[in-house]
């Protein structure tokens, strides 16, 4: 696959814009942070529903208490899972979170049955698999960065949890990705998967192997624990890439070829975001069993 220097260039400085926006949510403060994935909670929203519509036209005849309750849901979740230093007042957004969460459990399937013209299981299935993959995926993130420890370095220095391990997941999926993509456009020749006839084996292994390495050379450097950052960077890499395959599924299943167009080159939330999806539940596992 050669390389197509017109798309790395769009990619590119599309990307720029994109990391000055996505830097400044992760590292202002928590708050900035939650109000970044909260955004993008949001547009992941809209974009599966639209790809769902799209593959089922049946979902279309949903209510908008229905389509936007089951977001307002996915979204109480995410205040659920922010830690104590979200307060209101003297109120937590996870207090928030569970009222609006136990309402929302109780209202949505009553309104469904007792109001929809169109209700049915399947409706219901869509967008309770929408909550797994996106309102999951997001609260998990909140979850990660309200963690509270450090990891302590040389000189006396430390970094905060839930500020480092964010910052670990999101550069090694960029990594990854970035590699995967160069390295297949130079040497890749076996096709990965049908899913994605543009991925290669050698650019996908490339991509994580590169990743690792980048990330332990980091690590080492910043004198954070090595192993620890090695292992996270290749569970990012390996679910990021299953992610990544989830979403051309989806979208293949949709017939489109981007989720959406909010990012010239890069498609749309879902497009930017799909990677990092899956691999942050499955970091979070690693984290709760490995390094609480």
């Amino acid at each position: 696959m050669a390389m197509n220097w017109q798309v790395f260039k769009t990619r590119a400085l599309t990307a720029l814009v994109f990391v000055a926006v996505m830097l400044g949510g992760l590292l202002w403060n928590e708050w900035s942070f939650f109000l970044l994935f909260s955004v993008i909670h949001w547009g992941c929203w809209l974009e599966y529903q639209r790809l769902v519509k799209r593959i089922d036209p049946s979902y279309t005849q949903i209510s908008s208490f229905h389509a936007y309750g089951v977001m307002l849901a996915g979204w109480s979740l995410m205040l659920y899972c922010a830690g104590d230093s979200y307060r209101v007042g003297n109120i937590t957004l996870h207090a928030i979170g569970l009222v609006a969460g136990l309402i929302f459990a109780f209202a949505l399937p009553l309104v469904e049955i007792l109001f929809s013209k169109h209700s049915g299981l399947k409706h219901i299935g869509y967008s309770t698999m929408g909550l797994l993959y996106i309102s999951l995926s997001w609260s998990l993130m909140i979850s990660i960065r309200s963690m509270e420890g450090m990891w302590v370095v040389g000189n006396g220095g430390h970094f905060e949890l839930g500020w480092i391990l964010p910052l670990i997941i999101i550069i090694s999926i960029w990594i990854n990705d970035t590699m995967a993509y160069i390295t297949g456009s130079f040497i890749g020749r076996t096709p990965f998967s049908k899913i994605s006839p543009k991925k290669t084996i050698e650019g996908t292994i490339g991509g994580a192997v590169l990743c690792v390495a980048a990330m332990g050379t980091l690590a080492y450097y910043m004198q954070l624990p090595v192993m620890q950052v090695c292992i996270i960077a290749a569970i990012a890499a390996v679910a990021g890439t299953a992610g990544d395959l989830l979403e051309s599924k989806l979208k293949r299943m949709a017939n489109v070829k981007d989720s959406g167009h909010i990012m010239p080159g890069h498609g749309g939330f879902l497009d930017r975001f799909d990677s990092l999806l899956i691999a942050t539940p499955v970091v979070w596992l690693y984290v709760m069993a490995a390094m609480k």
